[in-house]
């Protein structure tokens, strides 16, 4: 599939020193963008300069909240071959959340072309140093110039990339999460599994509230019974009980991660014994006072995994695994890591070369 491309005629200076990166700071110099519009469609792209948009003050997404997004990343193999990891999932949960936002949604195979252009484009912006990657932001916006609370008529869908340095530049060092009694963030019913900025704007305060007492995340209960364990801010989270890996079922409050995914099989594939289901902060204390929660972990697109070394809930705090990471959590790092570099065979088919 072909986009027309308009090469920039100011290209920005790469970042000489990769481990400054950060992430969501620099950006590349292009970005994928096309619009939509009842009844014509989608139309015009094209890969063109990184540029403001220009929005109507009225545009419906500045008012009612119609917004979704995505984050994925491609790296860059010893090999210099450029490597996308599982794009077309990506492109997939887009319109998952479109639905659910009422959005008019994108095929997934343009999505996908639309991925591989952009990043084709960019692929000198993606960083050579372990740990790094090209961090791409897929987004999907209403626009127009009329208030009302109804679905837009027009939307803007657009892709930018942007050089992110190693989540871990010292190493995969635990993480303290504070287990949220006050606050929800989401309900079967709601938005809770679309990637809506909605979701991460409802938990800002009390994500801001954990990080005063120390904490790195917030860990949310259901809505409806505040006793059912869900997610953290940014990952889907699991829990290594005895000889099982435990992680919330997917029932309609919870982010559907694609690195969720993705770890769920490998430990299947590894032998390891996976439940997703219900599972409450008590199961989780009381395996803690018996010995039983080994190991516990984050999963998500910017991290990949992120070993928990304390959780809190109310006034009890238990410590997992000594404050170290577990064998399991290093173990499925590294080989979703693996995979993802170019490191490790991908007999899953989950990586496309660019």
């Amino acid at each position: 599939m072909n986009f027309d491309i308009q090469k920039t005629t100011s290209p920005k200076a790469k970042p000489q020193d990769e481990s400054k990166l950060g992430f969501g700071r620099i950006f590349s110099d292009h970005m994928f963008i096309m619009e939509y519009e009842k009844g014509k469609g989608w139309y015009n792209a094209r890969i063109q300069p990184y540029q403001n948009l220009s929005l109507d003050p009225a545009s419906p997404v500045l008012h009612y909240g119609q917004e979704i997004f995505e984050g994925l990343k491609a790296y860059r193999a010893d090999n210099d071959d450029i490597l996308l990891f599982r794009a077309k999932e990506n492109a997939k949960r887009l319109n998952r959340s479109a639905e659910r936002m009422c959005m008019a949604q994108v095929d997934v195979d343009l999505n996908y072309e639309a991925i591989r252009a952009i990043v084709d484009c960019e692929r000198d912006w993606v960083p050579h140093n372990p740990g790094t990657s090209l961090y791409l932001r897929p987004t999907l916006i209403a626009d127009g110039n009329a208030l009302g609370v109804h679905a837009a008529h027009k939307y803007i869908y657009y892709i930018i990339c942007a050089p992110s340095g190693a989540y871990y530049a010292n190493g995969l060092a635990p993480i303290r999460i504070y287990v949220e009694d006050k606050y929800v963030r989401a309900v079967a019913g709601g938005t809770g599994y679309a990637k809506t900025g909605g979701n991460y704007a409802s938990s800002l305060k009390a994500a801001e509230e954990a990080e005063a007492k120390g904490y790195a995340q917030v860990l949310w209960m259901d809505g409806l019974e505040r006793k059912y364990v869900e997610e953290v801010g940014a990952m889907n989270m699991m829990f290594v009980v005895g000889d099982t890996l435990i992680t919330a079922a997917l029932e309609g409050s919870i982010l559907p991660g694609i690195t969720r995914m993705s770890i769920l099989q490998l430990a299947r594939d590894m032998g390891i014994k996976v439940e997703e289901r219900k599972v409450s902060i008590a199961e989780l204390l009381d395996a803690a006072d018996s010995g039983e929660l080994k190991e516990a972990f984050g999963t998500g697109t910017a991290a990949v995994v992120s070993p928990v070394g304390e959780l809190t809930y109310k006034d009890k705090t238990v410590v997992v695994n000594n404050n170290e990471i577990g064998t399991l959590t290093q173990k499925l790092y590294d080989t979703l890591t693996g995979i993802q570099t170019g490191k490790i065979e991908d007999k899953y088919g989950w990586v496309t070369r660019v």
